[in-house]
């Protein structure tokens, strides 16, 4: 399957978080061509820091697999991980990353670090960014754009 097709299901994930009124960031875990874990931001509706994206797929997968290696897997998310995220993957011995928008202020695969191929590391990703980055930076300009409405609403009452 292409990128764009895993990454189309990840936003769907990221959509359902801007729903629920959290950052739309969503992930899929792809083993072979089969989606083993899907998830979405749910920093907000658990008051959890660590419920990320990333870090919903990564723990469902290694559940699901019995195993916490997975080197045979791509993770699809909408933007790019922050360090956390970042981390997780590279112990997990994540074999792919494929991520949409870049993140200016957290990205750790290559915007602020690179942590995914960090050579003190000894296991690297390959990591390939700007898959349907229009589509994922348009869904968080939309949802940070209402947030700021939302707020100016609240202020004008």
């Amino acid at each position: 399957m292409p990128h764009q097709y895993y990454m189309a299901e990840a936003l769907r994930e990221a959509q359902k978080a801007a729903l629920l009124g959290d950052v739309p960031v969503g992930a899929v875990l792809v083993c072979g061509e089969q989606i083993i874990a899907r998830a979405h931001n749910e920093k907000e509706a658990k008051q959890d820091p660590t419920e990320h994206a990333e870090m919903m797929v990564i723990r469902v997968a290694c559940q699901k697999r019995g195993d916490w290696r997975l080197a045979d897997c791509t993770l699809y998310v909408t933007l790019e991980p922050c360090p956390m995220c970042a981390g997780a993957m590279v112990s997990a011995h994540l074999g792919n990353l494929v991520f949409g928008a870049s993140d200016s202020a957290y990205g750790a695969c290559g915007s602020l670090f690179y942590v995914a191929g960090h050579p003190a590391f000894p296991h690297r990703m390959q990591v390939i960014g700007g898959i349907m980055q229009e589509e994922c930076e348009k869904l968080l300009k939309d949802f940070f754009a209402n947030k700021r409405r939302e707020k100016e609403n609240k202020r004008e009452f």
